[in-house]
């Protein structure tokens, strides 16, 4: 699907606009359910008025898409969510049905975020998760990563906390649906509250998606974990070739585990996708331990 859309979007650009202006918007697009989101391009000026007249076209050659909508914004604010959004054809609706590896969850893509480009990442975590494992995902969103690692798993809990309360309410009713109830707990919060609270010593692996705040929020991740575990820490690092970007982000992971008086006992890294000019989102997956 993801991919259909970008050649077609990269298509029906240069038919519309021209080579020159098809470029400024190769991978901008998103398809979440049957609504399509086209990102600002990050250089250069393409107009509303053009944007709109690709918007219809995609309407015409993607069936499936019903809605499409401009991302003038980055993801920011409180509660991380798309900015400045504006529609440009189709149903004028944010809210819509997403699915993804046999798991259906209801999004709304102005008071949530969420992107099809973590659809390989859900899924790999998911298979790390042992058998047994309590776990708990700091900035669950809807709660895609913590529902896939119930249905691919057989984890004996998985603590889903997140802070913005439209994505927790979207997040009980994605946990019914997907029949995961006496395994996914949804808790509504900051996660750093909600794990000094409730959940200290009680996991075996933490997951960070959200790359603003996962490095200051280490140390309540290691709060949560019962002495050793796994953390899965999401960054964004600067790329420059030959610079070693993916060392970078383990050394600021183990930099952060250390001062907290854990140990590192390995870690390694991987590209996650691109997000801006040389810049890049990297997962970070470390073994952890404490000291004595």
């Amino acid at each position: 699907m993801e991919g259909e859309a970008l050649a077609l979007l990269k298509q029906i650009a240069e038919e519309v606009l021209g080579r020159d202006k098809a470029v400024l918007l190769w991978k901008r697009i998103d398809v979440i359910g049957d609504i399509a989101v086209i990102k600002k391009p990050m250089h250069g000026e393409v107009s509303i008025e053009d944007l709109r007249l690709v918007a219809g076209e995609l309407l015409k050659r993607l069936p499936h898409v019903r809605s499409v909508w401009l991302a003038l914004g980055p993801v920011g604010g409180v509660y991380k969510v798309r900015q400045n959004l504006v529609h440009l054809a189709g149903e004028r609706r944010t809210s819509t049905v997403y699915r993804e590896h046999g798991a259906v969850f209801l999004v709304d893509i102005s008071k949530v975020f969420i992107t099809p480009r973590l659809s390989y990442e859900h899924l790999r975590v998911a298979r790390l998760v042992k058998p047994g494992e309590t776990v708990v995902n700091m900035f669950a969103g809807v709660g895609i990563f913590s529902i896939i690692i119930a249905l691919k798993s057989r984890p004996s809990k998985v603590y889903s906390i997140d802070i913005n309360p439209e994505a927790h309410r979207l997040m009980v009713e994605n946990i019914r649906l997907n029949r995961v109830e006496r395994v996914v707990e949804p808790l509504l919060g900051d996660s750093a509250r909600v794990v000094s609270e409730s959940l200290r010593g009680v996991a075996d692996r933490i997951l960070m998606p959200l790359p603003d705040l996962a490095l200051d929020y280490i140390k309540y991740a290691l709060e949560a974990l019962g002495g050793r575990g796994w953390l899965h820490v999401y960054l964004h690092v600067d790329y420059e070739k030959g610079k070693g970007h993916l060392r970078r982000a383990c050394e600021l992971v183990k930099s952060r585990v250390e001062e907290r008086g854990w140990r590192l006992i390995k870690s390694n890294a991987r590209v996650v996708r691109s997000v801006g000019p040389k810049l890049l989102q990297v997962v970070v997956d470390a073994e952890v331990e404490r000291y004595g």
